[in-house]
């Protein structure tokens, strides 16, 4: 099999690496030869080159950082960066490809789905951006407050009709929703839809790490985001959060801060130590602790470890966020300044992932809600169910691969 794979986002690379890799397990286990190489829409595709992907075709980092569609500005930034030259040559690269290749796997939303359509080879999507549960739950439509949102549910699906139409040609051999809902709602216009689950639930096992937390504790992860700069706004916000649970508390509690390797440590130290946290071991690379009156905090990259570790979250992320959420955690969630994380990406996290999230509007409001939260054992079953049941299970990476496999999608040039 040879095979492409297109994505358009830091979090879609992460999905599409997990499937990718499953892949070429199975098929180095059967004896097949599996090809594969990759195309990064959006960023320079590092983590593709890393895994050992070859990267295919011109990459480049753009201002917006893929998050164009929430603010025209940032389009417009994306433009002058080259944005327009950026994608004729990745769209020339990909025809080119698909003349000798087998199937191009699509990660993400309608721009690599377009792609993966206009090259004129077969191809597959999983479906990352999207979900029914935008726009409803088991239970029917959400109730919503003004007539724009209202129509955002005209088609019957989020998957708008030309979405569809992508998703059903005859050369579009699967479709991968995130959810089982989804899964459902798509079905209804009889979609090669595979309902397999959602590979951001894979590769989150701790690793066995100890991070020594007493017993009593109340521990908190914080997840700040990856994305530079907005990440260091995130950060600032979340230790005022912090802050309130310190002084509004009255168990000790244990911070478990989950940061991207690259982020620099020196202007996260010194956000901490102008909120009076004091460095207890000056290491020069994470773990770094951190302490004020009874409360610790742990600088890590450890992210597994801290997202399971965890009793409650305080997040201002996406993917981070789902993944929280999908080992039946609650998060607090907070608006910030964006270009991704902002009132609107908050509001609408609330309706993916339902009560597992609790969108805060200042960060001095987390005490209460934590403690709203610790005194609700109900409510924290609930929100554990729903987690679970919204992200799903284990293994969707690994059961992606297996169909792709197992079918021989995309062998072959289409009837």
């Amino acid at each position: 099999m040879k095979l492409l794979c297109l994505s358009n986002g830091h979090g879609e690379d992460a999905i599409a690496l997990r499937i990718l890799r499953a892949l070429r397990h199975r098929a180095d286990l059967e004896g097949r030869v599996a090809d594969i190489v990759a195309l990064p829409l959006v960023g320079e595709g590092h983590a593709f080159s890393q895994s050992g992907i070859p990267v295919i075709g011109p990459v480049k980092q753009l201002p917006s950082g893929g998050f164009v569609y929430m603010d025209g500005r940032q389009f417009a930034k994306d433009l002058r960066g080259g944005l327009l030259q950026l994608t004729l040559s990745q769209l020339r690269v990909v025809r080119e490809w698909a003349k000798q290749g087998d199937l191009i796997l699509a990660v993400g939303d309608l721009v690599p789905l377009l792609f993966a359509w206009w090259s004129g080879a077969s191809y597959a999507f999983v479906g990352t951006a999207k979900s029914e549960y935008y726009l409803r739950d088991e239970a029917g439509l959400l109730p919503r407050t003004s007539w724009f949102e209202r129509m955002e549910s005209w088609s019957g699906s989020v998957y708008l009709p030309w979405e569809r139409w992508l998703m059903g040609r005859r050369r579009c051999r699967a479709v991968f929703p995130r959810d089982s809902l989804t899964s459902e709602v798509l079905s209804r216009w009889k979609l090669p839809v595979y309902d397999l689950g959602n590979p951001m639930m894979d590769d989150l096992e701790p690793m066995g790490i100890d991070f020594a937390i007493p017993d009593e504790a109340l521990v908190v992860t914080l997840l700040p985001g990856s994305r530079v700069p907005e990440a260091y706004r995130n950060w600032e916000i979340l230790l005022d959060a912090a802050q309130s649970l310190v002084t509004g508390l009255d168990q000790p509690v244990t911070f478990l801060a989950a940061i991207a390797p690259y982020l620099d440590l020196a202007i996260l130290h010194q956000a901490l130590q102008a909120r009076g946290w004091q460095l207890t071991n000056p290491a020069p690379v994470p773990p770094l602790a951190y302490c004020q009156e009874k409360a610790t905090l742990l600088l890590t990259t450890a992210f597994n470890g801290c997202v399971n570790r965890g009793d409650v979250a305080m997040a201002m992320a996406g993917t981070a966020t789902e993944q929280v959420v999908g080992l039946g955690k609650p998060a607090l969630i907070f608006p910030g300044e964006g270009p991704q994380f902002t009132y609107a990406f908050a509001e609408a996290q609330t309706r993916l992932l339902g009560p597992s999230v609790i969108l805060v509007e200042q960060p001095d409001q987390a005490a209460e809600a934590v403690r709203s939260l610790l005194q609700d054992p109900d409510r924290l079953q609930l929100i554990a169910e729903n987690g679970r049941r919204r992200m799903g299970r284990p293994g969707a990476s690994d059961r992606i691969a297996a169909c792709l496999l197992s079918q021989g999608l995309g062998v072959g040039r289409p009837g």
